[in-house]
């Protein structure tokens, strides 16, 4: 085995592939199937819709980020959903990583924004993998109802172009810009992240008894039709 890309392929304690949890969610959507891009392909339509989008579950330990204990919980923020996608990606053979970068992100909750006091999301998550020779960006991190609610066109993936965010919604607004990119890792540099956010961010702990989803219904709720 290619020592450059060993580390992309060994669990991790928070890329957790070796529990049975997610080694069965990973084989459940990923078996019999030998091409390894359809299985990269699969596994993020899996994690994209399969967890809830949850920026009010922050919890930046060990414990906190495991795969495992997204596909538990079922729903995450955008790093633990990246960690789940990466650890099935190794479980199936397919070597992955995870990537960051800060962005200014336009669409959000009243409640988040005024505990983070500021529209910039440091240390955004998304997933890197190796398909056909070449590492492709994947971002699982907005499920499909959620892009509903805020009129956004879910971010698809193919597994041959990256898969990031887009500028706009569907109404021309301003969605999503990237501010810095941070690097790619084999694993979850949570020191790093932890201290990010301590030095921008107010504390977080108020919002975990919050809903997000309903947060999101009260401020973006449906379009009245005739």
């Amino acid at each position: 085995m290619d020592t450059e890309f060993s580390k992309f392929l060994q669990f991790t304690p928070v890329l957790d592939g070796h529990t049975p949890c997610v080694s069965a969610f990973a084989h459940t959507h990923a078996d019999d199937i030998a091409s390894v891009r359809e299985q990269a392909v699969r596994l993020y339509y899996a994690v994209r819709d399969g967890i809830r989008y949850d920026p009010y579950t922050v919890d930046l330990t060990v414990d906190g980020m495991r795969a495992s204990r997204t596909l538990a919980a079922g729903r995450a923020w955008c790093v633990p959903k990246a960690v789940l996608l990466a650890t099935c990606c190794r479980v199936m053979g397919v070597p992955a990583g995870l990537g960051f970068a800060d962005v200014k992100n336009h669409l959000t909750t009243a409640r988040l924004k005024a505990v983070m006091n500021t529209d910039v999301f440091y240390w955004h998550g998304y997933t890197t993998i190796l398909i056909d020779g070449k590492w492709v960006k994947a971002t699982p991190a907005f499920n499909i109802e959620l892009c509903e609610r805020f009129k956004l066109k879910p971010l698809e993936f193919d597994g041959i172009s990256d898969s990031l965010f887009q500028p706009f919604d569907l109404l021309g607004n301003a969605h999503m810009e990237y501010i810095d990119y941070r690097g790619e890792f084999s694993d979850a540099p949570i020191d790093r992240i932890r201290a990010t956010f301590e030095r921008y961010y107010m504390p977080m702990n108020d919002l975990t008894s919050s809903d997000f989803d309903q947060d999101a219904k009260a401020e973006n709720p449906p379009s009245s039709t005739s």
